[in-house]
């Protein structure tokens, strides 16, 4: 296509924009743990406790994470650890 009608194609704009929907759709799937505030990590970390899903290790001041058998030394890494496993283990259900 020359002459100024190349720039007046509009034939893969639905494409791209299609892509650009499936993309915001997979990011929206994803959580995201940059918004895991202290205060957030210290709500999960109460209601992981609640569950079972943590054990404290109070003489070594550890928190276990039962489920995969890893030891942490912060509330915080043990929050964005745990929000991403369990994305992890969500994704790989809905894939089998």
């Amino acid at each position: 296509m020359s002459g100024p009608d190349r720039y007046d194609d509009t034939a893969d704009d639905h494409e791209r924009f299609e892509a650009e929907l499936l993309a915001q759709d997979r990011d929206a799937r994803s959580p995201s743990t940059a918004d895991l505030d202290d205060e957030t990590a210290r709500q999960l970390i109460r209601e992981l406790l609640d569950t079972g899903t943590v054990t404290p290790v109070v003489d070594q001041r550890l928190l276990v994470h039962e489920p995969s058998g890893t030891a942490f030394e912060s509330m915080q890494q043990l929050a964005v650890f745990h929000t991403g496993w369990t994305a992890a283990r969500d994704t790989g259900e809905a894939d089998e």
